[in-house]
């Protein structure tokens, strides 16, 4: 049974996240309990998935480097989902957010799910942020 749409996929918020995703090779979206998720990958991983809540009609949820997944922790803007992983996965609300730093999360946890020939492409795009 197919979940109901939890968050207008259309509204403006959401069409960034997914303009973010989009412009990441392989990027396919997919809906999943109600919200977009963004994966790539053999598998088709999440690396980014719409949530909302009462508090926050409008957020993401990404995982992290583990390099920096406790520095982010401790950032009050962002927030440890329920049913996933607290050690490697993290949301952040989109009211008011910084949109090049959660550009740089994305890409960050883009690059945490893909396959090497994935990220070797996101690096010929982007060969700056390359790592």
């Amino acid at each position: 049974m197919e979940h109901p749409p939890v968050v207008d996929p259309r509204h403006p918020l959401i069409e960034r996240v997914r303009a973010i995703c989009s412009a990441l090779p392989e990027c396919t979206e997919v809906g999943a309990w109600g919200r977009p998720t963004f994966r790539t990958g053999a598998k088709g991983k999440i690396f980014v998935h719409v949530s909302s809540s009462m508090d926050d009609p409008f957020s993401v949820v990404f995982t992290t480097d583990p390099d920096e997944h406790q520095a982010l922790a401790q950032d009050p803007r962002f927030y440890a989902p329920p049913y996933y992983d607290k050690n490697h996965w993290l949301g952040i609300g989109l009211d008011g957010v910084d949109w090049d730093e959660l550009a740089e999360l994305i890409e960050t946890s883009y690059r945490q799910v893909a396959l090497k020939r994935q990220i070797r492409a996101l690096d010929e795009l982007r060969p700056d942020h390359a790592r």
